[in-house]
């Protein structure tokens, strides 16, 4: 149902222990504690051989894309290893909020007045495991993405007060694809220091480096690690 990666045990981890080490580096690079940065191994589409030997060597901060698949490959893992950290870093459709909420701890991509309203609606609920959020932000306001437009974050926070919604305290953007991302990554930090949010998710496989120099506290990899996807 899902991909092996083309990589042997031995290559994931030594990709991920790479990884690990340029985060450090980067950190080090701006006088940042590397321990500050999170790294979610973002696992969708790749079935469970290619990441338990992360899981084996002590890593717990994973992220998926899609609800139902999130819930096939990693419920019978959870049940096992219960201090598993579970990232959702793809579009959260409204009528998934409930599921989403019981399964994912952190979500990264609230994008709507109407989907902060839907999960008012089960937070309260005892299988709620959810209790941080990210605003996501359309950076550039491309039309093919979903996120809030950057004049829409004042609204949308005062409405997350009125609600009393807590747990949101952080940002998450993906930069347009073939444009330099130290604009983008620079910008959301401003925003973020405008807002007193404490975290900043961004930065991928192919700039979580420059992610890590901007401020970046959440750092989501999955190819530098799996290798390129089928």
């Amino acid at each position: 149902m899902y991909n092996s990666s083309n990589l042997s045990s031995n290559d994931i981890i030594n990709n991920y222990k790479d990884v690990c080490e340029r985060i450090k580096a980067a950190a080090k690079s701006v006088n940042r504690d590397p321990a500050s940065i999170n790294l979610i191994v973002v696992t969708k589409t790749f079935n469970s051989s290619a990441f338990l030997p992360l899981i084996e060597l002590g890593h717990r901060n994973f992220g998926e894309n899609k609800v139902q698949e999130a819930e096939n490959k990693w419920t019978p893992i959870m049940e096992d290893v219960k201090d598993i950290h579970l990232h959702l870093i793809g579009h959260l459709q409204t009528n998934k909020v409930k599921k989403a909420v019981e399964l994912f701890h952190t979500i990264h991509t609230i994008d709507s007045s109407k989907r902060i309203r839907e999960l008012t609606k089960h937070l309260h609920l005892s299988t709620a495991v959810c209790r941080k959020f990210f605003l996501e932000l359309n950076m550039a306001d491309e039309p093919q993405k979903t996120g809030l437009s950057q004049n829409q974050l004042e609204d949308v926070w005062r409405l997350i007060d009125e609600l009393g919604i807590s747990g949101f305290s952080g940002l998450m953007c993906i930069p347009p694809y073939g444009e330099a991302p130290s604009p983008y990554f620079a910008l959301l930090k401003k925003i973020a220091d405008k807002f007193d949010m404490q975290h900043l998710s961004m930065g991928m496989s192919s700039d979580f480096e420059e992610a890590v120099q901007f401020g970046a506290t959440h750092v989501r990899v999955g190819s530098e690690i799996f290798g390129v996807r089928a």
